[in-house]
Order: C-alpha cells, then sequence, then structure tokens
C-alpha cells in the first residue's frame, strides 16, 4: 500500500509542476523524436502517409518505395496554381539548399492534384524550374485520390465552366517522410525555409543516432 501512495504523490507533483511536465513523465521513453516536434495531430504523424502509385515525370509507373529513398519533403499541388504553390514548392526548395550546405541529402517531391492538366511533360517542367532534384509525380485521378487519402490532404476541383482554366481547391502542408519511419513532421505556409530546415535536421539526426 505504501508503494501505491509513493506513486501517487510522485504522480501529483509532476502533475504540480504543469502539463508539460506531466507530458514528459508520461511520454512513451521510445520516442526518439520527442525533441523534434513541434506538431501535434490526432493518432500521431504515423499515421499521415502511406503506399502510393504514381506516374513520374518521364513517364515511369513508381511507387513511395521508389521515390521516399532518402529523406523527402512532400507537397501535394498543381502546376497552373497561380501563387500558393509556386511559393510553397520555391520554399520547401530553399529549405533542401540550405539542408545540403549543412551536409544533408533531402529529396523536394511534388505530387499533382490536377492530372487532367499536369502530364509527366508539365510536371516536369514546372519542377526542374524550382529545384533541379525535385521530383515530380502525378497519374490517373485514382491514384492521386488515393495519395491524397494516404496524406490526410484535400483537394476539389472548382466549376468554373471551362475545362481548360479553372482553380483547384486544396490544403498545403509539407510532410517530413523518413524511409524507415514514414512522416514524421509537417509544415504550414507560415514555416520560413530557415525553420523548415531546422526542424528536418532535427528529425533526420535523431533518426541516425
Amino acid at each position: 500500500m505504501t508503494k501505491v501512495y509513493a506513486i501517487v504523490a510522485a504522480v501529483a507533483v509532476v502533475a504540480l509542476v504543469g502539463g508539460g511536465a506531466l507530458w514528459t513523465f508520461l511520454r512513451a521513453p521510445d520516442d526518439a523524436f520527442a525533441r523534434c516536434r513541434e506538431s501535434r495531430v490526432a493518432g500521431g504523424t504515423g499515421s499521415i502517409g502511406g503506399p502510393f502509385t504514381l506516374v513520374d515525370e518521364t513517364g515511369k509507373t513508381v511507387t513511395n518505395e521508389d521515390v521516399i529513398t532518402k529523406p523527402s519533403l512532400i507537397y501535394f499541388g498543381y502546376t497552373f496554381c497561380p501563387d500558393i504553390c509556386p511559393a510553397d514548392t520555391a520554399r520547401n526548395a530553399e529549405a533542401v539548399d540550405i539542408l545540403e550546405s549543412r551536409g544533408y541529402d533531402v529529396r523536394p517531391v511534388f505530387i499533382s492534384i490536377d492530372p487532367e492538366r499536369d502530364t509527366p511533360e508539365v510536371v516536369r517542367e514546372f519542377t526542374d524550374y524550382l529545384h533541379p532534384r525535385m521530383i515530380g509525380l502525378t497519374g490517373s485521378m485514382e491514384q492521386v485520390k488515393a495519395a491524397s487519402q494516404a496524406y490526410k490532404t484535400f483537394f476539389r476541383k472548382q466549376d468554373s465552366g471551362d475545362p481548360e482554366y479553372y482553380l483547384v481547391d486544396h490544403s498545403t502542408f509539407t510532410y517530413l517522410v523518413l524511409p524507415e519511419h514514414g512522416t514524421v513532421d509537417f509544415f504550414g505556409r507560415d514555416v520560413t525555409p530557415a525553420q523548415m530546415a531546422d526542424r528536418a535536421a532535427c528529425f533526420i539526426d535523431a533518426a541516425g543516432s
């Protein structure tokens, strides 16, 4: 009985210190990425991502295992996007360059959610302009929807009445995915290239330790 009281007392003391301390006390000790985490999502970041089959910018059918062979920053967008997608993917490309200057090899990946217009050739032109190592992916609408659902992203084509000129509403997160660990972090639009690089480096270092 004394031992039970001692445990309860210890928990009470930790609780008095604050919620953050209580979380530290109860957190699983085998979380290698605990010091890097800033993002929180129901079910954990491990619930984001999964297998996909898409078409790369050369027209070849590829899977997630073909693409995610190194730390990767994955973004879902479309090449006809007037402002958000170019800004976000340029930010990701800059973060990759910062990481490269620090000795990290990170792959930027762009997955189109507009396969009707984004052929492999169109995607290749877009990614080649943004970064020489950026991989562009497209595919059938079914393939794109499956990849989007795996990463819990959202997109919806606006009804403009014009089959060639239309916008696509979509989510704008970028996901950090490690080959042996899956999705470990995600970044909103307010994250700067330097902040993204710092957080990505932390996860990569933790994965290798």
